[in-house]
């Protein structure tokens, strides 16, 4: 069955731009830079990355200084959903322990610190790591989980519309409901007091937000007098002192949680404990945290669409999957070139960097019908929001579940979302964030 889960973006906020059927109808002889972290702000640059698709599909880009952040050798850029799912999926050619997964270069020092996460190790290292964390997820757990998110949902988004009826109407939803409801859903994943879960917030913003000045704050000087990369061994000492302290604690005093879980794991030496912990705070919350609130935007912009999951003509579920596609948490990963070898055509050396584009593979004309047409029952959706291959998202079904309530009790709170104020993203060319979602979610409230 077909349902009209689309619309257009309503008069105070720019749609995205229909784009036509001719492939060069954006005719340049020019590469576009999808590199520079403030070329996101504006949202996904949908023009760069379809003549990239369309001509240069795995092509060079210059990693030049930005932000007070040094220039780099470059990289490959892959944006082809094709291309993209070969790369995540061939760890054995295209490596995320040889230089790690961000594109920035880590300090050579830093390198075998960095290795020790799970996110940057390959087969088979990586897959002994993912089945002792992955212990700690029982059905159990899972199911006592989901009843809190449920509640969490509910509770915040019911104070957001309390205090918007009895102010203009109009709430930052980034700041009333999906930073908390993000956070607090981890800190109790975690077992982390309620005295410290601020913490959390506070490292995935300096970790995740380090390229955008209204998050990270002041850059810490590195020995060079450049900024100090935050994930750093130096910039990390405080999370992994607390992290230490936790495992103590829980150890002493054990509980139904996952830090309790991965404390008491024989198999599990210190530092190992310690990436995991930074590894959960800062994936765990920021994938929620950045999802959400994309999610409800797209929602707010498409009337038709939120109609359509109020009603019940589409599923939560699939809607999830559609908004995922829409809003990818992540924009970007990078891999190591193992050997020589070649994607869509173009030669790759061994020791090249060779990033991925999830943002572009998840509206590639290829793989995706329509792909700019907001379509909550798609159907298969195959989208790489939480990656592919042996590092697809560990935690990718308990994120699903937080959208899926979100979204749930939304639609079942709010007849209609509509945005009061542009948005403010991120600056980043990781992570597809938000600083602020200011909604109306109740007509003729107080001036």
């Amino acid at each position: 069955m077909t349902v009209p889960t689309g619309s257009a973006a309503q008069p105070d906020v720019p749609a995205t731009p229909d784009f036509p059927d001719d492939p060069h109808a954006a005719d340049t002889p020019e590469i576009p830079d999808v590199f520079d972290p403030r070329g996101y702000a504006d949202g996904l640059p949908h023009a760069a990355y379809r003549l990239l698709r369309d001509r240069h599909p795995v092509v060079r880009q210059e990693e030049h200084e930005v932000l007070g952040w040094p220039a780099g050798p470059g990289f490959w850029a892959v944006t082809r959903h094709e291309d993209v799912v070969r790369v995540l999926k061939d760890a054995g050619t295209f490596s995320s322990h040889l230089g790690a997964t961000q594109i920035r270069d880590p300090d050579p020092v830093d390198l075998p610190f960095i290795r020790r996460m799970m996110l940057n190790q390959d087969p088979p290292d990586h897959g002994r790591l993912r089945r002792l964390v992955s212990r700690a997820f029982t059905p159990r757990r899972v199911e006592r989980f989901g009843t809190a998110v449920r509640e969490r949902a509910r509770g915040l988004l019911t104070s957001a519309v309390d205090a918007a009826r009895t102010g203009n109407g109009v709430r930052d939803l980034v700041a009333d409901v999906t930073d908390e409801f993000a956070l607090l859903n981890l800190a109790d994943l975690l077992g982390v007091p309620p005295a410290e879960r601020g913490l959390l917030l506070d490292w995935t913003r300096r970790v995740i937000g380090y390229q955008d000045p209204d998050e990270a704050g002041p850059a810490a000087a590195g020995p060079d007098g450049r900024p100090a990369d935050p994930r750093s061994p130096a910039m990390l000492q405080d999370m992994f002192g607390f992290a230490r302290e936790l495992a103590a604690h829980k150890r002493r005093h054990p509980d139904d949680d996952v830090m309790t879980v991965l404390a008491t794991d024989d198999e599990l030496a210190t530092p190992e404990l310690e990436m995991f912990f930074f590894l959960l705070t800062i994936a765990g919350n920021d994938t929620v945290r950045s999802a959400a609130p994309g999610g409800l935007l797209a929602l707010a912009r498409h009337p038709d669409a939120y109609r359509a999951l109020r009603t019940g003509a589409v599923g939560a579920a699939t809607c999830v999957e559609e908004l995922l596609r829409w809003h990818p948490p992540v924009l970007s990963f990078r891999r190591t070139a193992v050997c020589d070898t070649e994607v869509a055509g173009q030669r790759i050396r061994a020791g090249d960097k060779v990033v991925v584009f999830h943002g572009s593979a998840n509206y590639d004309e290829r793989a995706f019908a329509a792909p700019h047409r907001l379509d909550l029952a798609r159907s298969p959706n195959p989208h790489v929001s939480f990656g592919d291959g042996p590092h697809i998202c560990l935690g990718a079904h308990l994120a699903r579940l937080q959208l899926r309530v979100l979204y749930e009790e939304t639609s079942g709170l709010l007849p209609a979302l509509t945005v009061a104020e542009r948005p403010r993203r991120l600056v980043s060319n990781f992570i597809h964030g938000f600083k602020s979602l200011p909604l109306r979610l109740v007509e003729g409230g107080r001036d």
